[in-house]
């Protein structure tokens, strides 16, 4: 790993025995012998927070590994933390402003939007230099995501989840004001990671003009009552005519 990266743990340990002779063996022989070419080119690593769609309480952390397809489309695996204990806990399409236009009305609510994230600096890829993170917010900037999560296995900052995964799979949601993500969760984060999500806002400033108003914005505004707008986040309803 990447020394400027910090190790961030697994909140959970999953259920199970430990792996025996049989299982190790085999796991060596396939490294040897296998392929895991569709694996190779999930190089970007960001690391951000989800919520539930239809239980917005339901929080947690989120590292995303991705793979860029082309201009438009990203698609990531999601895990809960970075080492290689981590738990596979979900997957994410992105997509640009452009194609989230080409989809259908009645496909557009499960697409979160991401400008939220990108603005308020919650949104950080790890190791990368300043210019090349702040070059790759840029291109995240108007794009949705599509998210699922089919594991829930808790947070890093105590509180509990499960030890394998349970129930149907789940649509995760983006935040979108100040105050929607419990501030424990983006402080435990920032400080094991040795992150600044405060300076991360501050050098992203310039991109505010470039924001367009964004579909879903408001998707969880009655679950926040209390959470207040951030300049370049606003939802297409309520976007000024022109």
């Amino acid at each position: 790993m990447n020394p400027a990266i910090r190790a961030r743990h697994s909140p959970v340990r999953p259920a199970g025995r430990d792996k025996g002779a049989w299982l190790a063996v085999l796991e060596q022989g396939a490294h040897v012998l296998q392929e895991t070419t569709p694996l190779r080119a999930f190089h970007v690593y960001v690391v951000g927070f989800h919520c539930a769609k239809d239980d917005p309480a339901m929080q947690m952390e989120a590292h995303h590994y991705c793979r860029v397809v082309d201009d438009d489309l990203l698609q990531c695996v999601i895990f809960d933390g970075n080492t290689r204990e981590a738990n596979l806990i979900g997957i994410e399409y992105i997509v640009s402003e452009h194609l989230f236009g080409t989809l259908p009305d009645d496909e557009r609510p499960y697409w979160h939007p991401h400008n939220f994230e990108v603005l308020s600096g919650t949104l950080v890829a790890p190791g990368l230099p300043a210019a090349a993170e702040h070059a790759f917010m840029a291109r995240l900037l108007n794009s949705y995501g599509k998210t699922w999560h089919t594991w829930h296995t808790g947070r890093h900052d105590g509180r509990p989840g499960h030890d394998l995964p349970l129930g149907d799979p789940v649509l995760m949601w983006s935040f979108n004001r100040d105050g929607e993500c419990d501030p424990a969760l983006e402080r435990d984060r920032d400080e094991a990671m040795g992150l600044d999500t405060a300076d991360e806002r501050r050098r992203r400033q310039d991109l505010t003009s470039r924001a367009h108003p964004q579909h879903g914005v408001d998707a969880l505004r009655a679950a926040f009552p209390a959470a207040t707008p951030v300049p370049g986040v606003v939802d297409v309803r309520e976007a000024p005519p022109g």
